[in-house]
């Protein structure tokens, strides 16, 4: 969509934010307030136009519309659901738009950040994901791209869970050719391996919590540290300055997709 475009008399695009394979995200405003407040919009794009998948999408989009809805009722940490709405074979998503920066700017390669600063945002992570987990919601795309720092406060919002890809992937699965509708939504060194099997779970979120601490304290990306052979794990501490009491958590982070 161009910049001035007005979706429902009432969204007008300002500029793109991201675009991709699991559709377009962009920063609106909102005509119909004081103010003309900043919203971002997701616009979903099925790419089959095979009649059989469109109501399984329609499903999808609804039930992450509830969940979205829910999860900015019950958290401030969880960007507010403003409308969700269908033109077409085309699906919306209005949000809350968070005014800050994501934590990859201060998660940069090759900056090895302290133990306080990793554990303060370690906290912050999971205060906003334990709302979601209480509702049995998996986020499936925990990232430095996808923890927003909110400038009015400095809190960490979750942003960008993977349930709305799923809507825009398994249309695309469906294509000629495709043999699975098998949905694998994650980011290659914050997902395990249950996750990229197509099988997440709530403790693959901790796992990617994890790794996210690890970038933290290391300053490199989780996959390009080595990995034990026999165990799976990921060796860093010999990166870090770090306690054993933050190591050991960190630890148990990934081993609990491996037990549970």
């Amino acid at each position: 969509m161009q910049p001035g475009t007005i979706l429902r008399n009432h969204y007008k695009i300002i500029k793109t934010l991201g675009s991709g394979g699991f559709g377009d995200t962009y920063l609106a405003e909102d005509l119909d307030l004081p103010r003309n407040p900043k919203c971002v919009v997701k616009h979903l794009k099925p790419k089959t136009s095979d009649p059989t998948v469109f109501p399984i999408a329609l499903k999808l989009f609804e039930r992450e519309a509830e969940a979205l809805y829910e999860l900015g009722r019950d958290s401030d940490q969880i960007p507010k659901l403003l409308a969700h709405f269908q033109e077409g074979t085309e699906f919306y998503l209005v949000q809350e738009y968070i005014e800050g920066q994501d934590i990859s700017k201060e998660l940069t390669e090759g900056k090895k950040l302290s133990e306080s600063y990793t554990i303060t945002l370690l906290t912050g992570i999971l205060e906003a994901l334990t709302v979601a987990h209480q509702k049995n919601i998996i986020h499936r795309d925990i990232k430095p791209q996808n923890l927003m720092r909110r400038k009015s406060d400095n809190k960490i919002v979750l942003i960008d869970f993977g349930a709305v890809k799923e809507i825009s992937v398994l249309t695309t699965a469906n294509q000629p050719g495709a043999t699975t509708l098998t949905v694998t939504v994650g980011t290659p060194g914050y997902m395990p391996s249950e996750q990229s099997n197509g099988r997440p779970k709530l403790s693959s979120d901790i796992y990617a919590v994890g790794m996210v601490g690890i970038k933290a304290l290391t300053g490199k990306e989780p996959q390009d540290l080595p990995t034990d052979q026999d165990t799976d794990n990921i060796i860093w501490r010999h990166e870090a300055t770090v306690s054993n009491y933050l190591a050991d958590i960190l630890l148990d982070f990934g081993q609990i997709q491996k037990s549970s």
